[in-house]
């Protein structure tokens, strides 16, 4: 099998390649983080490093997929994938059962995607809301706009730094996420320092998005029981002493 990653979704694969003995291989960006590039090596897979960007590195995979006839695992468009990663608000919402809004990072979108599809068949009033940085918008704006975009993705958040929307997250969101809401870079280190103050928790900065999307929207959260997906703790430490150097 083969798949292209900035690192967590290439961890999966790896994973589950491993589990199932079948190779992985895993196209990487130049650059990549080298913590989960470190991660998916111990699983077994084979790193391919292609591209300035997870898109170049997808393209790349794409063809190699092409080539040599390799499962092509797509970290949006892949119906499994989506029905996988629901299953993590399964369990969000069995062990909580009386949440009112999920906020939930995308890059992609299948984790939101999974996320919309659980929450709406579990409980139709429970708010989805999606968050991505505002350096690197193509998920929101196509969102906004209902047709596929491409944009930058100027972003410290690997796991949000898609620069082309997906098909199947998007047709899925449109349906059912309820707001997409856009964070600054400010806004995630200052979550990412708030989440390991105050719960002990090391986030990457995709995974400290909903914090930062829940301290914006304060006001409108107010008296609701909100569940913040915490999608990766995959911090290098070249990038968490970033985030200190620039606390304020």
């Amino acid at each position: 099998m083969i798949a292209a990653s900035t690192g967590n979704h290439g961890q999966s694969v790896a994973f589950a390649a491993r589990l199932f003995g079948v190779p992985a291989r895993v196209c990487v960006p130049e650059g990549a983080n080298p913590v989960k590039m470190a991660s998916m090596r111990a699983l077994g897979a084979e790193l391919i490093v292609r591209g300035a960007d997870f898109d170049e590195a997808r393209e790349h995979c794409e063809t190699l997929a092409a080539e040599h006839g390799y499962r092509y695992i797509h970290s949006g468009n892949e119906p499994l994938l989506i029905a996988g990663v629901g299953t993590g608000t399964l369990e969000l919402l069995e062990d909580q059962p009386r949440t009112d809004v999920i906020l939930v990072p995308i890059g992609g979108g299948s984790g939101a995607a999974g996320a919309c599809v659980v929450a709406k068949a579990t409980s139709p009033g429970i708010e989805v809301i999606g968050v991505q940085s505002e350096a690197a918008p193509a998920a929101y704006e196509a969102w906004r706009t209902g047709e596929p975009v491409a944009a930058t993705t100027a972003t410290a958040a690997e796991g949000l730094a898609t620069r082309v929307s997906f098909e199947l997250p998007q047709r899925i969101m449109r349906d059912l996420l309820d707001d997409f809401v856009l964070v600054s870079e400010d806004e995630i280190r200052r979550a990412i320092v708030l989440m390991l103050e105050h719960t002990r928790n090391l986030a990457e900065h995709a995974g400290a998005a909903p914090l930062a999307a829940a301290l914006a929207l304060r006001d409108r959260l107010r008296g609701r029981r909100v569940a913040l997906v915490l999608s990766g703790g995959n911090t290098s430490p070249e990038q968490l002493a970033d985030v200190l150097a620039r606390r304020r």
